[in-house]
């Protein structure tokens, strides 16, 4: 299963562990729906740092600030690294806010999946037409069907953040899809998920 090349993967994958040797992160991004769901590996790392490991990382790399989108940007051996870091930072919640739903998943911290599904609708959001905002998609989908998921969670972040509008766009992005073959679902057990999940989402 794959959506990027294997050659870039595998040396994302490889700069990721490096970067787990020498600095304090929180990996969010496509990298950490791998750690949930083992399906998609990612070609990008995102991480989210404090201003002290924002630092660090400033006397190792060449740092751009991309005030516009409001974090900081590596790039190393063609591969995108990208920072956020709190009161600054937005990734779909409030960067210092998602030090408080966190899990440790294979040596990395992550953010639970609930708070990790709303930080990638908000990725999708902003990239729907492109490559990147596809493999969103396919990590979203991922999510919803490998990982149990706290939906009543899901909903009280949402409304502490004032972004109800996360739950209708993920209910019109499932029933706009009709199949994800990257998962290796077929039409009939897509057809199935889509339909279980779309009755939680619309109970909620």
């Amino acid at each position: 299963m794959q959506y990027w090349h294997d050659l870039i993967t595998e040396k994302s994958f490889k700069i990721l562990k490096e970067f787990r040797k020498e600095y304090q992160f929180i990996l969010i991004g496509g990298w950490a729906v791998f750690f949930y769901t083992k399906s998609l590996k990612s070609k990008d790392v995102d991480i989210i740092v404090d201003f002290e490991e924002l630092g660090k990382l400033k006397k190792e790399f060449d740092v751009f600030k991309n005030d516009r989108l409001r974090k900081y940007e590596i790039k190393k051996e063609g591969i995108d690294i990208d920072i956020y870091v709190p009161f600054y930072s937005n990734p779909g919640l409030p960067a210092e806010e998602i030090k408080n739903y966190l899990v440790s998943r294979e040596g990395f911290r992550l953010p639970v999946p609930e708070v990790l599904l709303i930080l990638k609708q908000k990725a999708h959001q902003e990239r729907k037409e492109s490559p990147k905002g596809e493999k969103d998609k396919i990590d979203i989908l991922a999510l919803l069907n490998l990982v149990p998921l706290d939906w009543n969670l899901y909903k009280k972040i949402l409304q502490k953040h004032h972004q109800e509008n996360f739950l209708k766009d993920l209910i019109q992005l499932l029933r706009m899809t009709s199949e994800v073959p990257e998962l290796n679902l077929s039409r009939l057990r897509f057809s199935k998920f889509k339909k279980e999940t779309l009755l939680k989402l619309t109970s909620l």
